[in-house]
């Protein structure tokens, strides 16, 4: 190998090196961009792999952009009113492409059905996964009685199968 051979291999591996996280940060970036599109919520923060918003409807809205993405949605109200459920069913679509009417109906469902068994309950809608939970909290939520947490659903292709 020459010297030149060397050094532009070289500064191919460090300028590939350099450029990981920029594309981290940028599709990042993009998934952030979407969820104010599709929810109207304003980005309040953002560090490394998250980004928090601001929404009318929620106490607390953030987006975990490591994989698999996943956004959480929580009120400080036990009993939320429709607007959170709807604005839940606008971050699935955001994040997974779901149905927003679908995910809005599983989002109250598994509010209704956490409520009833004072635990969390988990559904799938369409492209999305969805943990819903009432309080009381322990953990950095605590103040927050309901959280829902939409993630997209692995395996499921936008093409579909003959037969």
């Amino acid at each position: 190998m020459t010297s030149a051979t060397k050094t532009i291999l070289t500064l191919a591996i460090v300028t590939s090196l350099g450029t990981a996280p920029v594309q981290a940060a940028d599709a990042c970036d993009v998934l952030a961009a979407r969820v104010i599109r599709d929810t109207g919520a304003s980005l309040a923060g953002r560090v490394g792999p998250y980004a928090v918003f601001r929404a009318e409807d929620a106490e607390r809205m953030s987006l975990d952009c490591r994989k698999p993405a996943r956004i959480t949605v929580a009120s400080r109200d036990r009993e939320p009113p429709p607007a959170y459920f709807v604005l839940v069913g606008r971050a699935a679509r955001a994040l997974a492409g779901a149905d927003p009417a679908a995910a809005e109906a599983l989002a109250l469902t598994l509010h209704q059905a956490s409520l009833l068994a004072d635990a969390p309950r988990r559904g799938a809608s369409g492209r999305s996964l969805m943990l819903c939970e009432t309080g009381p909290r322990t953990d950095g939520l605590r103040e927050d009685l309901t959280v829902c947490r939409v993630a997209p659903r692995a395996g499921l292709s936008r093409i579909r199968r003959a037969g």
